[in-house]
C-alpha cells in the first residue's frame, strides 16, 4: 500500500488549503483513514479520521469546526479541507491507513503512512 499526499503549501492566516491523499491497492474502502501532523520540535498529533461504514468522522479539538475530512472510495482518495488556517497549523501533514474500519486517534492504530506534505501558515 502506498499513500501519496499533495496540496500543501504556503498560505496566509485565515486562508484555506485542501490536502489530498491517494492510496494504491483495491481495499481502500475497507479501512479507516486519518490525517496527522507534526510541527518542528513537537510530537506527531492526530488531526482527523474517517471511518468506513457510515463514513463517520472525528477531529482533534484544535481543528474542529475548521477542518473537514472526507473520502472518495471510487478514486481511493481521502481529503482534508482546511479553512480559517492559523499559524499554529503549520506542520508536515501525513495521511495514514487505519488498521480497523473505524477511525482511531492513536498513531499505533494506523499501519501505512504517506511521506507528508508541508503546510505553512504565515501570520
Amino acid at each position: 500500500v502506498q499513500l501519496v499526499e499533495s496540496g500543501g503549501g504556503l498560505v496566509q492566516a485565515g486562508g484555506s488549503l485542501r490536502l489530498s491523499c491517494v492510496a494504491s491497492g483495491r481495499t481502500f474502502s475497507s479501512y479507516a483513514m486519518g490525517w496527522f501532523r507534526q510541527a518542528p520540535g513537537k510530537e506527531r498529533e492526530f488531526v482527523a479520521g474517517i471511518g468506513v461504514v457510515t463514513a463517520s468522522t472525528t477531529y482533534a479539538d484544535s481543528v474542529k469546526g475548521r477542518f473537514t475530512i472526507s473520502r472518495d472510495n471510487a478514486n481511493n482518495t481521502v481529503y482534508l479541507q482546511m479553512n480559517t488556517l492559523k499559524p499554529e497549523d503549520t506542520a508536515v501533514y501525513y495521511c495514514a491507513r487505519g488498521r480497523r474500519p473505524w477511525a482511531a486517534l492513536a498513531g499505533n492504530d494506523y499501519d501505512y503512512w504517506g511521506q507528508g506534505t508541508q503546510v505553512t501558515v504565515s501570520s
